[in-house]
């Protein structure tokens, strides 16, 4: 089927899943906040935006890791408690949607297309940052790195975030910034989205990951054009 004819009805594609961390959101300076409470707390000088940005995508082992570089990688469970434990004190406290995002958001759903988000992120800490994002009642459904059995890269939370919102995985996109997000829609037979925008670390090759598509900037997707 075309993608015209997978749009019908509209302008946008249907339905579209996004990522959270990296994708719609800057969470960036939160996690570096968390970061540098921790080092702070057992005396250690603060480490930069720029060194830790690359690994938010990854999630809370990759952060802690990253963290504490002389742990070689081996991250106990209790680090990784305690990083979730001092995000959440900071969670939404110096993040922000990346430029662009609401207006994007406001297109599609002018266009009537329908948005959810798909993340690995603990489901209770995604919650948390929606309304202060003023999302909680837009996003149509919110699949957390807890909420199923499976997590990305598994296609399962994206098989299912299609259903709960009652589309055919035909009807849909998937656009985040990491590897594990486009081998999760493949999986899924979901068309996929690359968001270029994101965070990566220096050896990653998004052309490698055989997305649909990859788009520099969110203002790029108020182009119909654009979508995959």
């Amino acid at each position: 089927m075309s993608g015209e004819g997978r749009r019908t009805g509209g302008r946008f594609p249907r339905c579209v899943l996004f990522d959270l961390d990296g994708t719609l959101l800057d969470s960036a300076p939160d996690m570096v906040a968390t970061v540098n409470r921790m080092r702070a707390a057992r005396g250690v000088s603060p480490m930069p935006l720029a060194q830790l940005r690359p690994h938010v995508s990854k999630g809370a082992r990759a952060m802690s890791a990253a963290a504490f570089p002389g742990l070689g990688g081996e991250v106990p469970p209790e680090l990784i408690r305690e990083f979730l434990d001092v995000y959440a004190e900071e969670l939404g406290r110096h993040g922000a949607a990346f430029d662009g995002i609401e207006a994007m958001l406001a297109a599609l759903e002018a266009d009537g297309a329908r948005w959810g988000i798909v993340t690995n992120k603990p489901e209770y800490l995604a919650r948390g940052l929606m309304p202060a994002l003023g999302w909680e009642s837009r996003s149509g459904v919110l699949i957390g790195g807890d909420t199923l059995a499976e997590r990305k890269p598994h296609p399962l939370p994206l098989l299912h975030a299609a259903g709960a919102m009652g589309f055919a995985v035909a009807d849909c996109v998937y656009v985040g910034d990491d590897e594990r997000d486009i081998l999760a829609a493949r999986a899924a037979g979901m068309r996929s989205l690359v968001a270029l925008w994101g965070y990566r670390l220096e050896h990653d090759d998004p052309r490698a990951w055989q997305a649909d598509t990859m788009v520099e900037s969110p203002q790029a997707l108020l182009e119909p054009d654009a979508w995959p």
